[in-house]
C-alpha cells in the first residue's frame, strides 16, 4: 500500500507505517495540482490543516481507500466526496486536547493580566506599572460552547482557578459536570449573557457556521471576553470586531480565524487590536501533541487496513 503524507507530521508517522510495510512519500509543498495529478497512485492520503481534500481530488483517487487528518477537525476534508467513493476517513481527536487547553488557559491569563503588553512595554526600556492593572479569574464565570474532549479539559484546569462553570452541548458528560459542579444551560444565549468569558470548542459545521453572529454577540454581558481556539467560521469576525470597537466586548482571543492568514479589512483590523490577542493556530503545536498525533494517524492507518 502507498501512502502520500501532503503535510509536515513527526517522523515517527512515516517511521510506524514503513515498519508495517507500507511505501510512504513524503512531499510537504505539495500544490493542489500537483496533488490532484499525482493521487491516482496513491491508496492513502494524509493531511494536517494546510491541504484542503477537495472532491476534485477525491475523483482522482481512483486507487483511494483512506484519507487520514492529524487532526480533530476534518473539515478541509470533502466529507460526503469521500462517502461517495467509499473512501474511508480517520482523524485523531485525541492529539490536541491538552495543548488546546493549556492555550486557552493562557489566553485567558493574558485577556484579564495582559503580560504580553507588559512584556513588551518594560522591553522597550518603559515600567508602566499602574497601566497594566488588571482582574482576576479567581470567582468568575465560564461559558464553555461545547463540552467535547477539549471543553472538559479546560473547564477541568478553569476549575482550579475556583471559577464557575456554564456549560453549553447538546450530548454533555454527566460524570463531568458533576465533578466539575457545572451547570448545564438551555441555550448558548444563556451561556453569553451569564458568562463573564466564554470559550468556543465546537466543531465546524452547517449549523455552527457564525454560530456567534452579530446578534449573539450583543447578547454577552458588556465587557465579557471571548477565546475561539476551535474554527475560525464559527465566530463573524466582521461582527466581533465592531463588537470590541464599541466596548460591547472588553477583548477577544483567537487561535483562529475565518482566512488564515488574515487577508479581509476587518481581520487585518481586529489582530492588530490592542485588546485582541491572535495567534496563527497554534492549538495543537506542542512537541508533546505532535508525537501523540503522529502515533495515532499510523496506527489509525494500519488498523483499518486490517478491516478494508
Amino acid at each position: 500500500m502507498k501512502v502520500l503524507i501532503a503535510d509536515e507530521v513527526n517522523p515517527l508517522a512515516p517511521s510506524k507505517l514503513r515498519a508495517a510495510g507500507f511505501e510512504v512519500t513524503e512531499d510537504f509543498d505539495i500544490t493542489p495540482e500537483e496533488l490532484k495529478a499525482a493521487i491516482k497512485d496513491y491508496d492513502v492520503l494524509v493531511v494536517r490543516s494546510r491541504t484542503k481534500v477537495t472532491k476534485d481530488i477525491i475523483s482522482a483517487g481512483s486507487k483511494l481507500k483512506l484519507i487520514g487528518r492529524v487532526g480533530v477537525g476534518v473539515d478541509n476534508i470533502d466529507a460526503k466526496a469521500a462517502e461517495a467513493a467509499r473512501i474511508k476517513v480517520v482523524n485523531t481527536p485525541q492529539m490536541s486536547t491538552v495543548a488546546v487547553a493549556e492555550l486557552v488557559m493562557a489566553m485567558m491569563l493574558c485577556l484579564v493580566r495582559p503580560v504580553h503588553l507588559a512584556n513588551e512595554s518594560a522591553k522597550k526600556g518603559l515600567w508602566e506599572k499602574k497601566k497594566f492593572r488588571g482582574s482576576e479569574l479567581n470567582g468568575k464565570v465560564l461559558g464553555v460552547v461545547g463540552f467535547g474532549r477539549i471543553g472538559r479539559a479546560v473547564a477541568e484546569r478553569a476549575k482550579a482557578f475556583n471559577m464557575s462553570i456554564l456549560v453549553y452541548d447538546v450530548v454533555v458528560d454527566e460524570a463531568a459536570m458533576k465533578r466539575l459542579n457545572a451547570e448545564r444551560v438551555a441555550t448558548v444565549g444563556e451561556v453569553v449573557r451569564r458568562s463573564d468569558m466564554v470559550t468556543i470548542h465546537v466543531p465546524l459545521m452547517p449549523e455552527t457556521f457564525h454560530m456567534f453572529d452579530s446578534k449573539l454577540l450583543s447578547s454577552f454581558k458588556d465587557g465579557a471576553l471571548l477565546i475561539n481556539a476551535s474554527r475560525g467560521e464559527v465566530v463573524d469576525t466582521k461582527a466581533l470586531a465592531a463588537a470590541l470597537k464599541s466596548g460591547k466586548l472588553a477583548g477577544a482571543a483567537l487561535d483562529v480565524l475565518e482566512h488564515e492568514p488574515p487577508v479581509e479589512p476587518h481581520e487585518l483590523e481586529l489582530a492588530k487590536m490592542p485588546n485582541v490577542i491572535v495567534t496563527p493556530h497554534i492549538g495543537a503545536q506542542t512537541k508533546e501533541a505532535q508525537v501523540v498525533g503522529a502515533i495515532a494517524i499510523a496506527e489509525n492507518i494500519i488498523n483499518a487496513f486490517r478491516t478494508l
